[in-house]
C-alpha cells in the first residue's frame, strides 16, 4: 500500500512540474507583431478536484488533500518550515496512514488475545421438569410401589461459575501473533515514511507558488516597460517623428503585456489554492510566503555515501523489510496448522436450589486436537503464503534498487539544474545589457521600435528561463531530500530556508 502511494505521488509531482512548464509555454513572450494574447489554462478534471471527480481524485492521491482548519480572517505569513509543519498536521495522506496504523494495531491485539487466557463469568437460573423415561431411569423393585411417576415435576435451581480457557500449545496462533507484530511495525514505519511524502508534496507546492510569484513580478515589469514605450511612441507620433503604425504596435504590445499579467496572477492564485489544499488551509484563508528561496549552490554529495545513507534512513525500505518478516511468520503459521493443538478449560462455582444452600461445583478438562484430513485446505494455505512471501521479497529487493535509482537520478538533476541556473543567470544579465543598448540606439535614432520590443521580450524570456531553472533546481533538491530519507529535517538545510 505504501509503495503504491509513493508511485502515485511520484506521478503527481511529475504532473505538477509538467503543468508548470505548460503554463510557461502557454504564456510566452510573444512576437511584437502578434495580435493574439495568451489565454488562461483551464482546470483539468483529471488533475483538479472539481466535481464529479473530487472523490475519485481523493482516493487516487490523498496527499493532495487535507482536513482544512477554519479561516482566521487575518493574513498568515508562511515560511517553508511552517508550511511543512501544517502539512504534517493536516495532510489527508498522513492522517490516513496514522489511522491505518491504528487498524493494524487492533489486529495485533486480536492475535494476542487468542494466546491469552479467556476468563468469563456465568450465572443461571433454571426451571426444569425432567422425564424419567428420557434419561432411562428405572425404579428397583420396592414392595408397595409399582412404578415411578412420568416426570420429576417442576423444580428450579441456580448455578454461578467462573470459567477459564487457555491454549497450552498452538503454534499457529503464536506465529499469527508474530505476523501481527511485524505487520504493525511495517505500518508504523510506513506512516513515518508518509511524512517524507508530505514534505515532498508541500515543498513542491510551496516552490510552485514562489515560481508563480516571480512570473507575476516579471509580467509587471514587462507591462511597465510596454507602457513606457507606448507613451513614448504616442509622443513621437504626435510630434510626427515616427509613423502611426509604430504607435499601434506599442498599444498592442501594452495590451498583450497586461493580459500576460492577468494570466500570471491567475496562475499564482490557483497555485496558492493548491498549496492551501495540501497543508490544510481553508480556501478563503489569506496567506503570504516569506521564504524567498534564492539560488544556493549545492554541497558536494558523494553518490556512494548518499546511497548508503538512504538505504539506512529510508523508512519505506524498513517497512518493506518488516512486511517480509510478516509474510515469513504467516508461512510458518500455515504450516503449523498440521501440528497438534493442546488446550485446557476449567470452571468453578456453586449450584443449588438457591444461594442459601449452594454446593461447590467445578469442571476441569483438557483436549488435544490433531488434524487428520482437511481436504487439501492446509496445503492450499501454505502455497498461498509461499506466493505472498515471494512477492514481498521481490518488492523489497526492487525497493532497494529503486532507492539507489532515486538517489542517482536526484543527484543528476541537482547537478544539471545547478548548471542551468548559472547559465540562466548569465543570460539574464546579458539580455538586460542588450536591452539598455537597444534603448540607447533607439533614442539616438539608430534603430527602430521593433528592436527595443524584441530586446524587452528577450529580457522577459530570460527572466522566465531563470525562474524555471531555479524552480527545477529546488525541486531537484526536494527530490534528493526525499531520496535520502528524513526529508522533514533535511529539506530546510538543503534549500537554506529559515
Amino acid at each position: 500500500m505504501a509503495m503504491r502511494k509513493q508511485i502515485l505521488w511520484g506521478a503527481k509531482v511529475a504532473l505538477i512540474m509538467a503543468g508548470a512548464v505548460a503554463a510557461s509555454a502557454q504564456n510566452p513572450a510573444g512576437s511584437p507583431l502578434s495580435y493574439s494574447i495568451p489565454t488562461p489554462r483551464p482546470i483539468s478534471p483529471a488533475d483538479g478536484t472539481s466535481n464529479p471527480s473530487a472523490q475519485a481524485t481523493q482516493s487516487l492521491n490523498p496527499y493532495l488533500g487535507s482536513a482544512p482548519a477554519a479561516a482566521t480572517g487575518a493574513t498568515i505569513e508562511l515560511s517553508l518550515q511552517d508550511a511543512i509543519g501544517r502539512g504534517l498536521r493536516y495532510n489527508l495522506g498522513l492522517v490516513e496512514s496514522n489511522h491505518a496504523s491504528a487498524d493494524v494495531h487492533a489486529d495485533r491485539l486480536r492475535a494476542l488475545s487468542a494466546l491469552l487466557p479467556q476468563v468469563s463469568a456465568t450465572g443461571r437460573q433454571g426451571f426444569d421438569d425432567i422425564s424419567y423415561k428420557e434419561i432411562g431411569l428405572k425404579l428397583p423393585p420396592i414392595p408397595g410401589l409399582k412404578a415411578l411417576p412420568a416426570t420429576t415435576g417442576g423444580f428450579g435451581y441456580q448455578d454461578a461459575r467462573i470459567g477459564v480457557t487457555q491454549s497450552l500449545f498452538n503454534a499457529e496462533l503464536r506465529e499469527r501473533y508474530r505476523a501481527g507484530s511485524n505487520n504493525e511495525q511495517a505500518s508504523i514505519l510506513s506512516a513515518k515514511d508518509s511524512r517524507d511524502v508530505v514534505v515532498l508534496a508541500v515543498g513542491t507546492a510551496y516552490l510552485q507558488v514562489i515560481a508563480s510569484a516571480a512570473r507575476v513580478e516579471t509580467a509587471k515589469a514587462q507591462l511597465a516597460a510596454a507602457g513606457e514605450l507606448d507613451q513614448l511612441m504616442a509622443d513621437r507620433v504626435k510630434s510626427e517623428a515616427s509613423p502611426e503604425i509604430e504607435s499601434l504596435r506599442a498599444q498592442v504590445e501594452r495590451q498583450s503585456a497586461g493580459q500576460r499579467l492577468v494570466n500570471a496572477t491567475n496562475q499564482l492564485e490557483k497555485d496558492k489554492l493548491t498549496l492551501a489544499r495540501v497543508i490544510g488551509l481553508s480556501s478563503d484563508q489569506r496567506f503570504e510566503l516569506i521564504d524567498k528561496l534564492a539560488y544556493r549552490p549545492s554541497a558536494e554529495v558523494v553518490l556512494e555515501t548518499a546511497t548508503a545513507e538512504a538505504l539506512c534512513t529510508r523508512l519505506d525500505l524498513a517497512s518493506a523489510e518488516a512486511s517480509v518478516r510478516t509474510a515469513e511468520s504467516m508461512l510458518r503459521a500455515q504450516k503449523a496448522q498440521r501440528l497438534p493443538v493442546v488446550s485446557v478449560s476449567a470452571d468453578y462455582g456453586g449450584g443449588g436450589a438457591n444461594i442459601g444452600n449452594f454446593n461447590q461445583v467445578y469442571t476441569v478438562s483438557g483436549s488435544i486436537s490433531v488434524p487428520l484430513y482437511t481436504g487439501g485446505r492446509i496445503h492450499a494455505d501454505i502455497e498461498q503464503a509461499q506466493a505472498d512471501l515471494a512477492r514481498r521479497q521481490a518488492e523489497y529487493d526492487d525497493l532497494k534498487g529503486r532507492i539507489a535509482y532515486d538517489v542517482r537520478i536526484a543527484l543528476l538533476d541537482v547537478n544539471a539544474s545547478d548548471s542551468s541556473v548559472q547559465v540562466a543567470e548569465g543570460n539574464r544579465r546579458l539580455a538586460e545589457k542588450a536591452l539598455g543598448q537597444s534603448r540607447d540606439r533607439f533614442a539616438n535614432g539608430v534603430t527602430n521600435y521593433l528592436e527595443v520590443v524584441q530586446a524587452q521580450e528577450a529580457v522577459a524570456g530570460a527572466n522566465e528561463n531563470y525562474t524555471q531553472s531555479l524552480y527545477s533546481y529546488n525541486v531537484a533538491m526536494i527530490s534528493l531530500a526525499r531520496a535520502m530519507g528524513a526529508a522533514d529535517t533535511r529539506l530546510p538545510q538543503l534549500l537554506g530556508a529559515k
